[in-house]
């Protein structure tokens, strides 16, 4: 069954949402601010999100961006902000549609079927990727050496996920606080220092030279870097 996050801080709205999206046999979940959503969003990973960006605490462009970082999931943003400019930054920022409202529920369950027909934007990572004398198999959570020789390296599960947030981003800096948020969820976004800690763990096992390393690369007050 196809899920639906629905993200709206006004209770009727959210109400009646979720029963046309139920009536429609959709499973739905719901969130009434930004925080709650990445929490739902994270620990029951949906196939589409309608997002309002008028919300409580953290904005609805914060959580978009936050989202574009880990999901091609389609998000609709269903706003009352008519402005051209705040419908050109959420598209920029990665939303598939901006619903204004108030809307039609026709036509917004027809722009949702639409945004689930289309193929994600985000290729996922190659099974293989090489990191110096490794071969990560991020499908079998496996890391081989490429000669063959000798053994290969054991990745613990918080390793594995940050490591599979940073491949699945070649080459584009992934800043810190994405990383956080997405291996240990909202509130964490400030301990920088989890972040220092396992980077050189992950150093100290997959680069030749862990002190000066080639493709898991530190961009200094900014984040992030997987270069292949």
């Amino acid at each position: 069954m196809t899920r639906i996050l629905i993200v709206d801080d006004e209770p009727q709205m959210l109400k009646a949402l979720q029963i046309n999206l139920q009536a429609r046999h959709y499973e739905v979940s719901t969130a009434s601010d930004g925080r709650r959503a990445l929490q739902e969003a994270t620990h029951n990973p949906p196939d589409a999100v309608i997002l309002d960006l008028g919300l409580p605490g953290l904005d609805g462009m914060e959580v978009l961006r936050s989202l574009r970082t880990w999901t091609s999931a389609p998000v609709i943003v269903l706003s009352g902000r008519a402005e051209f400019s705040e419908k050109v930054e959420a598209l920029d920022a990665g939303a598939d549609d901006y619903v204004t409202k108030p809307f039609a529920m026709n036509e917004l369950l027809a722009r949702l079927r639409a945004a689930l027909r289309r193929p994600t934007r985000a290729e996922p990572p190659a099974p293989a990727v090489v990191i110096g004398d490794f071969a990560v198999d991020l499908a079998g959570a496996v890391v081989r050496r490429t000669s063959d020789q000798g053994p290969g390296v054991r990745l613990t599960p918080t390793e594995w996920r940050i490591l599979a947030v940073l491949l699945a981003h070649p080459g584009r800096l992934v800043t810190g606080r994405q990383i956080l948020q997405q291996v240990w969820g909202p509130g964490h976004e400030q301990k920088t220092n989890y972040l220092r800690v396992y980077f050189a763990g992950l150093r100290r096992k997959l680069e030749r030279d862990a002190a000066h390393p080639r493709h898991l690369l530190t961009e200094p007050g900014m984040g992030y870097r997987f270069e292949p």
